[in-house]
């Protein structure tokens, strides 16, 4: 009970604060592609945090167990990270895209 008291306060707070939205049509966009773009780009960079995290824990974990091969460790984990970079640019690049209802 608690529960669906505390979501329908929300949901009043959020449309309360959502009406300045509304008021002139002409100026502002309230969009489905906007909200899906807001949402792909912050999940691709929390994505991109959380593999960089683990790419550089793992490594440094890899480094201290043989240090004679720490070298080879830190070429592989370059490696990955600029791909894991380059995969996450562009889900931001599309995402940024598809949020500004550009044409593809």
């Amino acid at each position: 009970m608690k529960m669906s008291k505390l979501a329908v306060m929300a949901v009043g707070v959020f449309l309360c604060c959502a009406l300045p939205a509304f008021a002139e049509p002409s100026s502002v966009s309230f969009s489905g592609q906007g909200l899906a773009g807001g949402l792909g780009m912050g999940l691709a960079i929390i994505g991109a945090g959380i593999g960089f995290g683990k790419i550089g824990g793992s490594a440094l974990d890899g480094m201290a167990r043989q240090p004679e091969v720490a070298p080879q460790i830190q070429v592989a984990m370059l490696i990955i990270a600029a791909m894991l970079e380059g995969a996450t640019l562009a889900a931001v690049v599309l995402s940024f895209v598809i949020g500004n209802k550009a044409p593809f």
